[in-house]
């Protein structure tokens, strides 16, 4: 039988998780079965199982997928692109997260990474995963708010100590707003994104 190549073995990989992902979304991590994986694939089980053993491991590959993608996206997205103070990068990020959230899957995608966040405050895997990814974007939010501070010192409250303990203490308040955006995305039918937006860089 011919070998079968590392980029068949990479789709193959990328076409289950998205399978997984869209059952997770559809009926929630703990009504998913790998029969539902299975049949939404469209392959066998032994397909599926010569990739993952399980369910569990799927969901630790769908949440590196969609917390990997979702840095990705905000890297390579110029969500900072002429931020001139915190509400500026809030917003950059906002706007990226909603543009891409839309193009992906809907309100469904942002359904996926509260389900990820909930899975992990009980499993360490997942829960490591998260953590990585937060610690990426709250490096590169710090960084957008020294760059802020650095263009304008007039962004700096009275009596901070150095800008870089500045950026270090405001940027959880940032990335928190902008989950508190995916949060209400996610769950509120009448949430109106871009009074959000709009509110919230004020506020920042």
């Amino acid at each position: 039988m011919p070998r079968v190549s590392e980029a068949h073995r990479v789709a193959r990989r990328a076409e289950i998780i998205d399978a997984a992902l869209r059952c997770f979304t559809r009926a929630g991590y703990q009504r998913t079965s790998m029969a539902d994986i299975i049949a939404e694939s469209g392959l066998s089980a032994g397909a599926i199982y010569g990739y993952f053993s399980g369910k569990q491991q799927l969901l630790v590959a769908v949440a590196d997928h969609v917390l990997s993608d979702r840095h990705t996206a905000l890297a390579t997205g110029g969500a900072f692109a002429e931020a001139k103070s915190p509400g500026d990068v809030a917003a950059g990020i906002m706007r990226t997260l909603a543009e891409d959230l839309h193009t992906l899957a809907g309100d469904n995608y942002g359904r996926a990474i509260l389900q990820v966040w909930a899975e992990a405050t009980i499993d360490p895997e997942i829960r490591e995963l998260a953590q990585s990814v937060i610690g990426r974007l709250l490096g590169a939010v710090t960084g957008a708010l020294v760059e802020c501070a650095e263009a304008d010192p007039g962004v700096l409250p009275a009596g901070a100590a150095d800008l870089h303990t500045w950026a270090a203490g405001y940027a959880p308040v940032v990335l928190g707003v902008v989950q508190g955006f995916i949060v209400q995305q996610s769950l509120r039918d009448d949430f109106d994104v871009d009074a959000y937006i709009a509110t919230a860089a004020e506020m920042l």
